[in-house]
């Protein structure tokens, strides 16, 4: 057993004090892992009640912080969607299926912050996101991308569902979901970066209007031993969010 202050725990586990007051910086540096296991894990008793005021402002993103992750995690998808497509073009199979997993993924990770969830890591992705509502329609569609002859269409199908999700949510113009081709080539994509465009023309946040859409830490950072260092992601993050321009 180990007893530990309330503020040192949170340092530890944060990288900062959420009783003080959480910045955008604050949040975009902070891994999802740690934020969902600080406001999801069980709480025997909070005599004080400090825990359950840090876990109700933890809860989720502000609004624009959410537009604008949202928006980086559509990005993700823009730079990829039509990659397994030009795979096929040049029969590397085995290249389509890992570049169709990566999509697979990174779309379970938007579903998750469509449906205001705090994406955990690997282990516990595919759990995650089972346990959405919206995984009864989306998540057949995925796996059939994983084991189809043709994942390009599954995609394109998964695409469309999640931009209608997106179009729910208010949080940007509603825009058409349907796929279309990927310029005067015939495999379907979504143009997801339209998407990414749309949320950002509604972030008011000066800590975020302008800064580069690459998202919170661990939508660039994939490294385990990184991610688990809260100290060094918040370097990485502040790093990243000098790279804007001016």
């Amino acid at each position: 057993m180990e007893v530990v202050h309330f503020g040192d725990w949170f340092v530890e586990w944060l990288g900062f004090d959420p009783r003080a007051g959480v910045t955008t910086a604050d949040w975009l540096a902070t891994p999802t892992q740690r934020l969902a296991g600080l406001v999801g894990g069980a709480v025997f008793n909070d005599g004080t009640e400090e825990l359950i005021g840090v876990r109700e402002a933890l809860a989720w993103y502000p609004t624009d912080v959410w537009r604008y992750v949202l928006a980086c995690q559509w990005q993700r998808i823009a730079q990829e969607e039509a990659f397994a497509g030009r795979c096929a073009e040049v029969d590397d199979d085995l290249g389509e299926r890992v570049v169709t997993a990566r999509l697979v993924r990174d779309l379970m990770r938007l579903c998750l912050l469509l449906a205001r969830r705090y994406p955990p890591y690997s282990k516990w992705l595919g759990s995650a996101f089972a346990r959405l509502p919206e995984a009864a329609e989306v998540g057949p569609v995925l796996h059939r991308a994983l084991v189809s002859s043709d994942p390009q269409r599954d995609l394109a199908e998964a695409y469309r569902l999640v931009a209608e999700w997106q179009n729910r949510t208010g949080l940007a113009e509603a825009l058409s979901p349907a796929p279309r081709p990927f310029h005067s080539r015939p495999y379907p994509v979504l143009d997801a970066g339209r998407f990414t465009e749309a949320l950002l023309a509604r972030v008011e946040d000066p800590e975020l209007v302008g800064r580069p859409p690459v998202g919170a830490v661990d939508q660039y950072l994939d490294s385990t031993d990184a991610l688990e260092n809260v100290t060094l992601a918040r370097e990485v993050s502040s790093a990243v969010d000098r790279l804007r321009p001016g």
